[in-house]
């Protein structure tokens, strides 16, 4: 980060501010960490944060410290409205374009005071008056510690925020195995653990809390996987009917995508996923090695993100939209 967009913060955050912080909409580990992690950083300044999520966030995020504090968008739009209006300052984290909050895009898009972008996936807008982007970082999180390192206000750094910087980036470099993982995000690892966070009781938060429900619909998930040995391919689809017979929870399907890269020979997997309530096909893509999923997610469907992770979405049937994936990849080099 530049040292005059620094510096330039640090003169802001001077004086006790009300704080609005955005996560993406449907945020995962990597947001609702950061998003936290910088809430509990600005009580200790004094200020005055509010975290103001898109939509809800997934259950095996609700024990994350200060969880209970978030507010949701789609379920309170007056008062989120209000907040947002009133802010003196708004941090976006984990995303770097507005529509990436939906509904919220068009209240974010009228505000006229500062916003701080930090965030590690490609191509940012230009909406922030500062901006902390790069994309060789594995996790917001990751780039949260940086952030206060260069306010210097690490020695504010106690167990619960290094619970959330060491959620995030977790989730987001897949349990430490994504090739975005340095040694330098395992020395920040050690002095969290350090700071006394309980490693391996998030771990079990994170990763090992299934329900009944849960796992069967991975089954079914499983079941539906298609496999293309031709095209080092592999992908799956859920229905709505299938969300509906397993009683799916938001957050259920998270990480059913990696498991199509555990095939041997498999460089690039894919999940469809029916929601007939938003009449749209989610789609999520994994790769291995140097196929860029970021630039066919945008290519093809609607999406974007990492080299090696990223979403999309597409308003056709599913049906259709797993026609059209088939007849891409049969076509493209992987």
């Amino acid at each position: 980060m530049k040292k005059e967009a620094i510096s330039a913060i640090r003169n802001l955050l001077e004086t006790p501010k009300r704080i609005a912080i955005i996560p993406h909409r449907s945020p995962d580990g990597d947001a609702m960490g950061s998003t936290l992690a910088l809430y509990h950083l600005l009580l200790k300044l004094n200020h005055d944060p509010v975290v103001i999520s898109p939509n809800d966030f997934p259950n095996f995020l609700a024990w994350l410290p200060g969880s209970e504090s978030v507010l949701v968008y789609e379920n309170d739009k007056e008062n989120c409205t209000k907040v947002l209006k009133e802010a003196e300052l708004v941090f976006t984290l984990d995303f770097n374009a507005l529509h990436r909050t939906g509904e919220m895009e068009q209240v974010l898009n009228k505000i006229t005071v500062p916003m701080i972008m930090i965030d590690h996936h490609q191509k940012p807008d230009s909406y922030a008056t500062y901006t902390y982007s790069d994309t060789a970082f594995g996790s917001t999180c990751e780039m949260i510690y940086n952030f206060i390192s260069f306010l210097d206000k690490k020695e504010l750094i106690d167990k619960t925020i290094a619970t959330c910087i060491y959620t995030g980036i977790t989730t987001d470099s897949g349990s430490f195995r994504f090739p975005s993982t340095t040694s330098t995000t395992h020395r920040i690892v050690a002095e969290l653990i350090d700071l006394g966070i309980e490693n391996s009781e998030i771990h079990n938060l994170l990763f090992d809390d299934n329900s009944y429900n849960r796992l069967q619909l991975l089954g079914r998930a499983l079941q539906n996987m298609k496999v293309f040995p031709q095209y080092k391919t592999s992908y799956t689809s859920l229905s709505q009917n299938e969300l509906d017979e397993f009683h799916y929870q938001k957050g259920d399907t998270e990480g059913v995508v990696n498991y199509g890269l555990t095939i041997k020979g498999i460089h690039f997997a894919a999940i469809f996923i029916e929601h007939r309530d938003e009449n749209i096909i989610k789609i999520s893509f994994r790769s291995q090695g140097n196929f860029d999923v970021n630039q066919f997610a945008r290519e093809h469907f609607n999406g974007g993100g990492h080299i090696n992770a990223a979403g999309g979405k597409s308003y056709d049937s599913l049906k259709n939209t797993i026609a059209k994936f088939e007849g891409i990849i049969s076509k493209i080099n992987i």
